[in-house]
């Protein structure tokens, strides 16, 4: 098991892609790949500004529309979408932002979609995938991507604070990832000023946009709150500017549209209630 005492275990499927993270993370680490890693991150271009383009002026919701293939829980989604063409409509939709999913067992994912998305578009990237070491947020920047996902059950509060201080340190901004009232906690200990909340229970697969309504409360106006899982259509976007997010992140709804640049207008013309 790799970053001992880091991972939280017995949690069904997230236990097991934490796991396989590990193998990950091994290859990674191989001096090789350390050292290709360090000469990428020299020559990477600078970060897009993806905190700036979901916390909007105008009080529209922010959409951050993902690329994804599959999901562990829903399996194949759109094995054989056109990156480049997906994520040059949602641009032209009026996306604030995009997230690419890197994981490849359980999404169907790599680290290619992610390079093929930004060349195709200007949007910032958020890469998405379970991080658990700082080789990846390392790989992350050099990759091209523009901020993080950090998901606060996969990491105990060290591992936490030290894989978003190095996220900050390299430019990148960092999602934390909650999904109840103490992650909500850790989340604000650490600095974080991007918090995902996740409706998704990672144990059960189960969907309640009740619980981004009861944890998007407990965030401070200052911070942007970012609704993720279960808007799958106008009026879950609707719901979530009402309860005071900023911004949701839509994949499945995205991916299976006929028309994903209108639906992104579409979820896109919410407009925020002020912060509870």
């Amino acid at each position: 098991m790799c970053a001992a005492g880091s991972i939280q275990f017995g949690m069904g499927i997230l236990e097991e892609i934490l796991e396989g993270k590990c193998d990950e993370v091994a290859r990674l680490r191989d001096p090789a790949r350390l050292d290709a890693t360090a000469r990428a991150l020299a020559a990477a271009s600078p970060p897009r500004d993806f905190a700036g383009a979901v916390r909007r002026a105008d009080q529209r919701l922010a959409v951050i529309a993902e690329i994804k293939r599959r999901s562990p829980s829903k399996g194949p989604l759109a094995l054989d979408l056109d990156v480049a063409a997906l994520a040059k409509s949602y641009e032209a939709g009026g996306a604030a932002a995009l997230s690419v999913l890197t994981d490849e067992r359980w999404f169907g994912g790599s680290k290619a979609d992610l390079t093929a998305a930004r060349a195709a578009t200007d949007l910032p990237i958020l890469r998405k995938d379970f991080v658990i070491d700082a080789a990846q947020v390392d790989e992350t920047r050099a990759l091209g991507a523009d901020a993080i996902l950090l998901v606060a059950r996969a990491l105990r509060g060290d591992l936490l604070a030290g894989l978003h201080a190095r996220a900050i340190s390299l430019g990148l901004a960092a999602l934390v990832e909650v999904h109840d009232e103490t992650e909500v906690e850790r989340a604000l200990a650490v600095g974080a000023t991007l918090i995902g909340v996740n409706s998704r229970d990672l144990r059960t697969f189960a969907e309640d946009l009740s619980t981004a309504e009861r944890l998007v409360t407990l965030i401070p106006s200052d911070v942007i709150c970012v609704a993720e899982s279960a808007v799958r259509g106008v009026g879950d976007a609707e719901r979530m500017a009402q309860a005071g997010c900023d911004a949701v992140l839509v994949g499945e709804a995205l991916v299976r549209s006929v028309d994903p640049e209108s639906l992104v207008r579409a979820l896109g013309a919410a407009r925020r209630s002020p912060r509870r």
